[in-house]
């Protein structure tokens, strides 16, 4: 990942135009009358070896002919000509190109060619950054740059738009301009064989007039990059993506159940909300929930209380939430009869809550204060309908009010023309979001929800998990890994053994080759049992009537090992049969049968699935998907958002499954996934969930021989770096103490308030320069959820009467290119003067050596002398800035 000179793209001061044309109707010519009549104030210079002037302007035969290097190169040549010219501008000390020329991999397989070759001719100079082929080119309104061949300049503002197709930014910029939406930046991406998204997310997350970020994406590059890029933007600004090739058939050739269900827009989608990113699926929503998202705290749940004058519109409102899984909030009996006080004796008695036609403003804003008051409800929509003594500008002056007072998101829907214009432009001017129609406003009211779910998962601080994950799994790899490379498929029964090697139960399948041994194993089993065939060659039994349930009887087994070997030799007579298996019968009838497996995406790598299981699998089509690794609030996520998830609960009398064991059960497979890279696709179908148990009925391992033949290179199928086990070790401190060091975990947060509470005040103004008098959760997230692949926080964790502490935290932060890294430490007052300052400072420049960090900086206060005296002994160069009251340190790395 790389924001390396990406300034000269986007902060040109000189821009050569390669193939300047005076041909109105060529890319050269529009690109150079842009850049000119923009008002771009650097210098452009025109290169075409044809003509002396282009539109006025001296122009040059080549790059190497310019009186001074420019910091741009903009090329609108032909394809053919694009890698020499590339070569000649590295020649030339050029470290920005933008190729608007198309021709290459999107027009077949010469045009690939041609691109490997712009490749190759790129990576012989290191530094150059090239954006596209292919491509419409940069906006930059507030520098007046126009270094694209779009028609018009949109005007200045805080959206970033990236978009790999250029067609559809033509379309985008004329209708933004239209409605007035501003941008920090308009970039075009192409092929991106050089500057991808994850590289722009990076560059815009660091320039502070973006406050926001559209991508309309078709495909990702480089996905762990971009996961990483995403959810650190994530955290302060929002993204919103449009992802096009939703339909795209390429689970078709699936062999498991779980590759057929996990197809390539559910993998993306998955992604997207890991990513802490909103997605949404119509074009013309994506400014307008860019603005939504950046202007409205986003709701603590999906319980919306609708409160409205008329009751068709309440139940169109209505509608439109269920629909789209939003939740109708129930008022508590406390609301009801508050509400009963201030309205008339016929408005609905629920919500929504219908004021009737002939509401006064006052009438209006009392419902809406009740309502919000109501711990049940997580936002409220107002809807208003004019009707002959409706108030719409008066109603919008209260409604405003009670927003100014209130922190709960108000959504509003003044429907009508000309008579709710002045209330509409009352209610923008509050910061209140307005639509036309209730569903415009549920819907922004879902991408709201949508936000604060996916902003939970991005910050995330569960609990440890109840269970201990006593497994070797460097040994459980030793064991599984010949087996998995010979076999290629590991069958029902040693696929459960290595589910169990993880502490997941499973009913073992035992292989029965005669009728005879099939009875005694049914004896010793005890009945009922079920019978399976066994053959390397059939993945899903069921199709081919290979499976018997609920066999009660010798006889019963007898005849079912007959019938099954009948059966699949008459529909699979290929298939090699080994015999038929024998095992339990678990409790079906008490449990709900659930699909848990993983596939290796070809963009995203390892990909795990929860869904509604059993043969009714594919047909249901309940599934979450989820990147690993997975912790508690994850996996329970994805149960949660199953359709199934009232049958778990508990439905009509039924009692409640064991919940709390089916998401450990997920937790320890997300485990098993990320340990094998060499795992292509894994089934656990069914899954059965009971009150009492969660045990493995079935299940079939798929080996991705690619990667079996590969060195083994840990997590690297992975898209999110998982917790780095490596960095753990003890030390001792002065007096004697052990302490660990290790990375801090999303979990360590309850620790990490502790460790500040017993620390002084002038301690955490040494750290975070201000005093604050207690931490909240909110603060918390920075410190304690951290992306390892550009952060590291190493903790020290003591033991004190059977109780752990963190007593002290060394942070590094690095830069997206992993040159420079910001450095900071704190050591709680009790542990002060025991040399952990200098144990943490000491290994976070150990770690940061092994990342390759040339610079690290840091900060600290005048009077911070320990702080101060651990610089000076480590060679960092200090400048005491007096009129900041700070002391900077700078160190650079061997």
């Amino acid at each position: 990942m790389s924001i390396l000179n990406l300034d000269k793209i986007f902060k040109p001061q000189r821009i050569a135009v390669v193939g300047a044309s005076n041909n109105p109707g060529s890319v050269g010519y529009t690109v150079l009358k842009n850049l000119v009549g923009s008002g771009f104030p650097g210098v452009v210079y025109p290169v075409n070896p044809r003509y002396e002037a282009v539109q006025g302007i001296h122009a040059y035969p080549d790059v190497k002919s310019l009186p001074r290097t420019p910091d741009l190169a903009i090329i609108c040549t032909p394809a053919p000509t694009v890698p020499d010219l590339v070569r000649q501008c590295g020649e030339a000390g050029i470290l920005g190109v933008i190729i608007l020329s198309a021709g290459f991999k999107e027009t077949g397989e010469e045009g690939r060619r041609l691109e490997e070759r712009l490749k190759e001719e790129a990576k012989k100079f290191p530094g150059l950054r090239i954006l596209g082929p292919n491509c419409l080119g940069v906006i930059v309104p507030s520098l007046r740059l126009n270094a694209s061949f779009a028609a018009a300049m949109p005007p200045d503002g805080h959206v970033a738009f990236i978009s790999q197709s250029g067609a559809l930014c033509t379309s985008v910029l004329d209708w933004a301009i239209a409605e007035g939406i501003g941008f920090s930046h308009f970039v075009s991406i192409g092929n991106m064989v050089d500057v991808n998204f994850g590289d722009l997310i990076d560059y815009f997350g660091q320039e502070e007039r973006t406050r926001s970020i559209i991508l309309y994406v078709e495909s990702i590059t480089e996905a762990r990059q971009f996961m990483s890029a995403a959810r650190a933007f994530a955290r302060t600004k929002p993204i919103v993506v449009y992802k096009a090739g939703r339909f795209a058939e390429s689970a078709r050739a699936a062999s498991s159940h779980t590759g057929a269900m996990a197809g390539e827009d559910a993998v993306y989608d998955a992604a997207f909300r890991r990513a802490g990113a909103v997605r949404v699926y119509e074009i013309s929503d994506i400014f307008d929930t860019a603005e939504l998202l950046a202007r409205v705290r986003p709701p603590l749940g999906a319980r919306l209380a609708i409160v409205t004058n008329a009751g068709g519109p309440g139940v169109m409102a209505t509608d439109a939430l269920l629909a789209r899984r939003g939740q109708l909030a129930e008022l508590a009996p406390q609301t009801l009869e508050r509400l009963n006080q201030v309205l008339p004796p016929f408005w609905s008695h629920g919500n929504p809550v219908d004021v009737l036609g002939d509401a006064p403003p006052e009438r209006y804003a009392k419902a809406l204060e009740i309502v919000l008051q109501d711990p049940g409800v997580d936002a409220a929509l107002v809807i208003l309908t004019p009707q002959a003594m409706t108030d719409p500008t008066g109603t919008a002056q209260a409604v405003a009010e009670v927003a100014r007072r209130g922190r709960k998101p108000i959504l509003a829907a003044w429907m009508g023309g000309a008579a709710v214009e002045e209330g509409l432009k009352i209610l923008n001017q509050a910061g209140i979001p307005t639509y036309r129609t209730p569903d415009q406003a549920v819907q922004a009211f879902m991408h709201l929800v949508d936000y604060g779910r996916n902003l939970d998962l991005l910050y995330q601080t569960p609990r440890e998990i109840p269970v201990e994950f006593a497994v070797d799994r460097a040994q459980i790899r030793q064991a599984f890994l010949p087996r998995l490379a010979q076999a290629k498929v590991l069958d029902e029964r040693a696929a459960k053994e290595l589910l169990a090697a993880y502490g997941i139960p499973v009913t073992l399948p035992e292989l029965a080759r005669t009728e005879e041994e099939a009875v005694a194993l049914a004896q010793r089993l005890g009945f009922p049992v079920v019978l399976k065939v066994s053959s390397p060659d059939i993945l899903h039994k069921t199709d081919v009537g290979g499976v018997l349930v609920e066999v009660r009887t010798e006889e019963g087994v007898r005849q079912g090992f007959r019938q099954i070997l009948e059966n699949v030799r008459a529909r699979r007579p290929e298939a090699r049969l080994e015999g038929v298996t024998v095992q339990r019968m678990a409790p079906v009838a008490r449990g709900v049968e659930l699909i848990l497996g993983a596939k290796k995406d070809p963009t995203f790598g390892a990909v795990i699935l929860v869904g509604a299981g059993g043969v009714t699998a594919e047909v249901l089509q309940d599934r979450a998907l989820g990147l690993p690794p997975l912790n508690e609030r994850l996996a329970t996520h994805l149960v949660e958002s199953l359709r199934i998830w009232p049958l778990l609960q508990g439905y009509r009398g039924r009692p409640r499954l064991n919940v709390e064991k089916l998401v450990e059960v997920i937790i320890r497979f997300s485990y098993l996934v990320a340990d094998f890279p060499e795992i292509k696709e894994i089934d656990v179908n069914p899954l059965l969930v009971t009150p009492e148990e969660v045990v493995a009925i079935d299940a079939r391992v798929i080996a991705d021989e690619e990667a079996l033949r590969q060195p083994p290179r840990p997590y690297s199928h992975l898209a999110i770096r998982p917790y780095p086990e490596g960095y753990e070790r003890w030390v001792t401190l002065h007096d004697g103490t052990r302490v660990l060091l290790r990375p801090i975990r999303p979990e360590d947060e309850p620790l990490w308030h502790e460790m500040l509470a017993i620390s002084s005040r002038e301690s955490i103004r040494f750290r975070f320069r201000y005093i604050f008098k207690e931490t909240t959760h909110q603060m918390a997230i920075p410190y304690c959820f951290i992306d390892y692949d550009r952060e590291m926080a190493i903790v020290g964790i003591v033991e004190e009467n059977g109780r752990k502490r963190m007593i002290g935290v060394g942070r590094l932060i690095s830069d997206p290119d992993r040159t420079r890294a910001e450095y900071a430490v704190f050591v709680a007052d009790p542990w002060q003067n025991k040399g952990l300052g200098s144990i943490l400072t000491d290994y976070c420049l150990e770690i940061a050596r092994s990342w390759g960090i040339r610079k690290v900086t840091a900060e600290t206060t005048p009077d911070n002398f320990r702080m101060i005296r651990i610089f000076e002994r480590r060679g960092f160069r200090l400048e005491h800035k007096s009129e900041e009251s700070v002391v900077l340190a700078a160190k650079l790395l061997e």
